[in-house]
């Protein structure tokens, strides 16, 4: 007998120690049945017991490093179509509506609105700063990118050897070979730890550079890849 044919698969990278895609899990329990949840781990950590897998998932090892770990779920994924969800990530009714409802023809990459899911209201303006930049054509990881395995495949997937900002990076290449960038209903909610730890505007600031330094390294990378499709 044939395996149901998967539409969608969620993939989520888990870092050492993080605890946070527990309570990721019963978010994503109304997904239907042509999806398929696929947990990451860096390395060789411990996964769920049988009691913890709801929704049903496949807990798979991974090199440390989101690129690598996402590029793993990537690999191993059945589904037409790739939702990236960071493990701390908290999609609300209308977002996980929208990936459920997605045709597995489906031909961009798709991000969501930004909140968070334990924030204040100072983080109201960061969550607007972000959505104005996604209107601009830069969202990142922590917005739920969505986008088809084929696409995924021809760009080339994450970038391993960046340490940070391969979803950025992953977004200017796509930017440049044509694939268009779409909205879709609902918001990502993200947690607000960072900013509590560090402090609100040290972490804002240190958010600013970090997005100019890296879509400029982007950029660049994006340029030669270009250039060297076209010899």
């Amino acid at each position: 007998m044939q395996p149901a044919p998967v539409r969608l698969s969620v993939i989520v990278p888990v870092g050492r120690g993080d605890q946070d895609w527990r309570s990721l899990l019963p978010c994503l329990a109304t997904l239907g049945g042509d999806c398929e949840l696929l947990v990451v781990a860096a390395d060789d950590q411990v996964g769920p017991q049988a009691a913890d897998a709801l929704p049903p998932l496949r807990w798979l090892a991974a090199p440390a490093g989101r690129a690598n770990q996402q590029n793993a779920g990537a690999a191993a994924a059945r589904g037409a179509l790739l939702w990236f969800l960071h493990c701390d990530s908290r999609p609300d009714a209308r977002a996980l509506q929208a990936a459920a409802s997605l045709p597995a023809s489906f031909d961009a990459l798709g991000w969501f609105r930004l909140g968070f899911h334990d924030g204040g209201p100072l983080l109201a303006l960061n969550a607007l700063g972000a959505n104005l930049r996604s209107r601009a054509g830069l969202p990142f990881g922590d917005q739920g990118l969505l986008l088809p395995a084929a696409g995924f495949r021809a760009l080339g997937g994450f970038d391993p050897r960046l340490q940070r900002g391969e979803d950025l990076d992953l977004v200017v290449r796509a930017r440049a070979a044509g694939t268009a960038l779409v909205r879709l209903p609902g918001t990502v909610a993200t947690s607000a730890r960072r900013y509590r730890d560090a402090g609100w505007a040290a972490t804002t600031l240190r958010h600013l550079w970090l997005t100019a330094t890296l879509f400029r390294a982007a950029r660049r990378r994006a340029r030669r890849h270009a250039n060297a499709a076209t010899r």
